[in-house]
């Protein structure tokens, strides 16, 4: 019988220890898997505490040395991206998931990367096409997609627009399909002022307003975002009559674009909190320098410190006319909401382009410039097409 015992206790005990280091195994995976939307949150939170802080010094920053002192601080937006995503992206199949890939495709898409910086690169990439590719294979149908439809604007292209359209086709709640629809829009305002571009986009509007009008997303409206679509058609499509700004220049002079009407027009929203501002000054000083003595004027939109707005100007780091816009209220007539943002509007006051700075803006002042028998050939030529519909495709998914 001791024999018979001795032999039966081991695998008894055995046996127990097995139950026991399952269930804590059990236990601990759970705690794991319940901590995670936790450990994301907190990411968040702390990101967010710490670049607040940083816009404030920023904000006291006297001349520009010390400015790029508190440049070099700033909190590196690619590396809580990169933290965030391998928390996330071992989850992409959970719906709880789509809150915070919605965050990380804002914030990976927020910050300008060096061409050179291949590795930041294939990591916006790849979050990217990884949620992507999650949302239409595991999350088509959820009703927790709004925010991702909105995140999707932050990539900044017409690569979004095949999935918004999926969302908006067979998403089976009609409020999220009407996030999807005024996405969609801002979309196609990137695509041209075209009547079949203008009539889709008044369909989505409309449907928007009607399936979520009453939704918000992260403290912005979808009322909101329809409207300022209305309003983007209404007045600042390509032809309509630019928009009055009147406002305060830095030196306290008070200006109007209208006093402008004769001369090109080229209209910059910037602001010095902005991630490319070092690259953005040294380019519109290049723009300002080259249209010297022509029928051209630079006009800034400043959002930001009065004060180290006139340090620029004595440092001669900005070298062109600034209105201060502390507010956001000229920015807002102009519904911009990203920064930098061009204008290029012609002697009559008319907008012929609107988007990024950069070449385009240059080709459209350079042809508002030129005699008028080449002014008309540009306009016949192949790339004006191009100028005036900002990385427009040739070929649009209707809907």
């Amino acid at each position: 019988m001791r024999a018979c015992l001795q032999c039966v206790l081991p695998a008894v005990m055995f046996s127990r220890m097995r139950i026991i280091y399952f269930f804590l195994v059990l236990i601990i995976s759970v705690q794991t898997i319940a901590a995670t939307p936790e450990q994301c949150a907190a990411i968040r939170a702390d990101y967010i505490k710490r670049t607040e802080l940083w816009a404030l010094t920023l904000q006291g920053a006297k001349n520009l040395d010390t400015q790029k002192q508190i440049w070099a601080q700033r909190p590196d937006a690619l590396v809580v991206s990169a933290k965030l995503w391998k928390i996330l992206q071992p989850q992409l199949s959970q719906e709880w998931t789509l809150e915070h890939a919605a965050w990380l495709i804002k914030l990976v898409c927020s910050q300008k990367i060096d061409p050179q910086q291949a590795e930041a690169l294939q990591l916006r990439a790849t979050i990217i096409q990884q949620i992507s590719k999650a949302v239409s294979e595991k999350h088509l149908r959820s009703s927790k997609l709004a925010p991702i439809c909105l995140a999707l604007l932050a990539v900044g292209d017409q690569s979004t627009l095949k999935l918004l359209e999926q969302i908006e086709k067979e998403n089976p709640s009609g409020r999220v399909q009407g996030v999807a629809a005024i996405a969609i829009a801002y979309v196609l305002s990137g695509l041209g002022d075209e009547t079949p571009i203008m009539r889709r986009r008044l369909t989505l509007i409309r449907k928007a307003i009607i399936e979520s009008n009453d939704l918000t997303i992260d403290g912005v409206s979808v009322q909101q975002l329809a409207s300022d679509q209305l309003y983007v058609i209404q007045h600042l499509a390509k032809g309509r009559q630019a928009p009055e700004l009147t406002g305060v220049d830095e030196a306290g002079v008070t200006r109007k674009l209208s006093n402008l009407k004769g001369k090109v027009v080229i209209l910059l929203f910037w602001s010095d909190s902005m991630g490319d501002a070092t690259h953005f000054l040294e380019m519109t000083r290049q723009l300002k320098a080259k249209y010297v003595g022509k029928n051209c004027e630079i006009l800034g939109v400043y959002q930001g410190s009065t004060p180290f707005l006139r340090t620029l100007h004595a440092e001669q780091i900005a070298t062109w006319t600034n209105l201060t816009d502390p507010k956001g209220s000229l920015a807002s007539a102009y519904r911009i909401s990203q920064w930098p943002t061009a204008y290029v509007i012609d002697a009559k006051g008319s907008i012929q382009y609107s988007g990024n700075p950069g070449s385009f803006v240059e080709l459209t002042a350079d042809a508002l410039l030129a005699p008028w028998g080449l002014h008309h050939r540009w306009k016949k030529s192949p790339i004006f097409h191009k100028v005036n519909t900002w990385n427009k495709r040739k070929s649009l998914h209707r809907s």
